[in-house]
């Protein structure tokens, strides 16, 4: 069989041609048989709930179920209509941590009315309806936030004006009197009739984008060289501006406002992007030297920073007061044990906050050590995609808007989990996507939409350059017939 070659061709092509090169796949039923999983699995752990508990199968367990398949399937419907190369493991990780979230939530809401009972005392109103609410308003923040940002580069155009507004929320319970923004010690709520919010949740978001922005625009500042010390470039003492301004804001936020986790938070992120962005060694030293400052600083200064280290030394010697939080948190962890009591088979009521600040211990009672780290796998398998979304995506902000959105979530996992085991001082953080709350779950979902973007623009596949027109030279030679 004769081969066709064309001029200047490199490798002959085959009569007719090349085949198209096959479509890229989009991985989107991938997405959606995951979160049929996702669906199945918090379907049948209501169901173990209820066996647990002697409870029949009522109207509101299956109210919870197809709410919470509806919202997710509509979800992915929304991530298939407008981001169609997404990563196709981020909603459905998600969707399967709120969705065991409300099935312990559910749980806990049969504690409470058994012990309502038991005291002969009104019945409350199940939590697990407030957060079944919560999610869909947090999934139509999502959708909003897939259908009306085309281009998450556009945010870079108004990161100064987004960051000032991120301030301003940060800012805001700290003057407001006691009444409108304090609850247990912490000035962090809006408190409205019918109606509050917890403004930093969103102001977190916010400043991350701002940061990003400035150390795309700046980064030549940042990346100049100082001191040369043990083999490592220290940052100049006039280029410390950015970090020493996250530093007074992380003081600002836990002096005025009580709360150490934001301010760790906030602090631990502006220092991981710095380093991301210059990839000096130097920044991470200076970042936690001005940590280890800032500690000593609030110590010495601050009785409810002492209160919260001493408990953590040792909870039990207060036990009946400031330890005994922290303290049934450990008995709850331990009566766990490895297989944990089974769903519905223990007493995580015990311990305050369980639904919200607390709900790593009720995991690891109701679930043990293996439910506990198969959910702590979860969460680094979404921050291990986070990260690889923003080595993939081509634009310095988006590298850096999605590491920071990654290292947030990591962060504050980590801040949760170690206060909850006793690794380090109790914060008030709550975990991502799982805690009963709905500023802290609608801000999630809005961080969860600006990284299913971010991947789409990463996994898109670049669009067909048009081939150039021959130099003039090499253009062949063309008979004109007469008109």
């Amino acid at each position: 069989m004769s081969v066709s070659h064309a001029p200047g061709a490199s490798f002959p092509s085959p009569p007719g041609g090349f085949a198209p090169a096959p479509a890229v796949s989009t991985r989107r039923n991938t997405e959606l048989l995951l979160i049929v999983a996702a669906i199945a699995i918090t379907t049948v752990s209501l169901m173990l709930v209820e066996a647990s508990q002697e409870q029949t199968l009522t109207v509101d367990l299956a109210k919870y179920g197809l709410t919470y398949a509806v919202l997710f399937l509509a979800a992915h419907l929304a991530v298939r209509r407008f981001a169609p190369y997404a990563d196709p493991l981020l909603l459905p990780i998600v969707a399967l941590l709120n969705g065991l979230g409300l099935v312990l939530i559910h749980r806990l809401d049969l504690a409470d009315e058994e012990n309502a009972r038991y005291l002969g005392q009104p019945i409350p109103s199940p939590d697990a309806n407030q957060q079944v609410l919560w999610t869909a308003l947090a999934i139509a923040g999502f959708v909003a936030v897939l259908a009306l940002l085309h281009d998450y580069r556009l945010l870079a155009r108004f990161s100064y004006t987004l960051g000032l507004i991120g301030l301003v929320a940060l800012a805001v319970p700290a003057l407001l009197p006691s009444r409108f923004s304090e609850v247990n010690g912490a000035k962090i709520w809006i408190k409205l009739p019918g109606f509050s919010i917890q403004p930093g949740e969103f102001a977190k978001i916010l400043l991350i984008i701002f940061f990003a922005s400035v150390l795309v625009a700046k980064r030549d500042l940042f990346t100049t060289a100082g001191k040369h010390v043990l083999g490592m470039d220290f940052p100049r003492a006039r280029d410390l501006g950015p970090i020493l301004a996250a530093w007074i804001l992380s003081i600002g936020v836990m002096v005025f406002e009580k709360d150490l986790g934001t301010s760790l938070l906030l602090f631990g992120t502006v220092l991981v992007m710095l380093y991301i962005a210059t990839e000096r060694v130097g920044w991470l030293l200076v970042g936690g030297a001005l940590l280890v400052v800032g500690f000593y600083f609030a110590y010495q200064m601050f009785g409810h920073v002492r209160v919260r280290v001493e408990t953590w030394l040792d909870p039990l010697a207060d036990y009946n007061n400031t330890g005994y939080q922290i303290s049934q948190s450990l008995f709850g962890l331990a009566t766990g044990g490895v297989a944990g009591t089974g769903l519905g088979s223990g007493r995580p009521a015990q311990v305050p906050f369980a639904k919200t600040d607390f709900i790593v211990a009720t995991i690891g009672e109701e679930l043990g050590l293996i439910g506990l780290s198969a959910i702590l796998v979860l969460f680094l398998i979404l921050i291990t995609r986070g990260l690889r979304t923003a080595l993939a995506v081509r634009d310095s902000f988006g590298k850096l808007l999605a590491a920071g959105l990654s290292f947030t979530i990591a962060i504050q996992l980590f801040v949760v989990v170690g206060g909850v085991t006793k690794l380090i001082p109790l914060t008030g953080l709550t975990t991502p996507f799982m805690s009963y709350g709905g500023s802290s779950l609608l801000a999630n979902y809005l961080l969860l939409a600006l990284l299913v973007k971010i991947s789409n623009a990463a996994r898109e596949p670049a669009a067909p350059r048009k081939k150039a027109p021959p130099p003039i030279a090499d253009a062949p030679t063309e008979m004109l017939g007469r008109g």
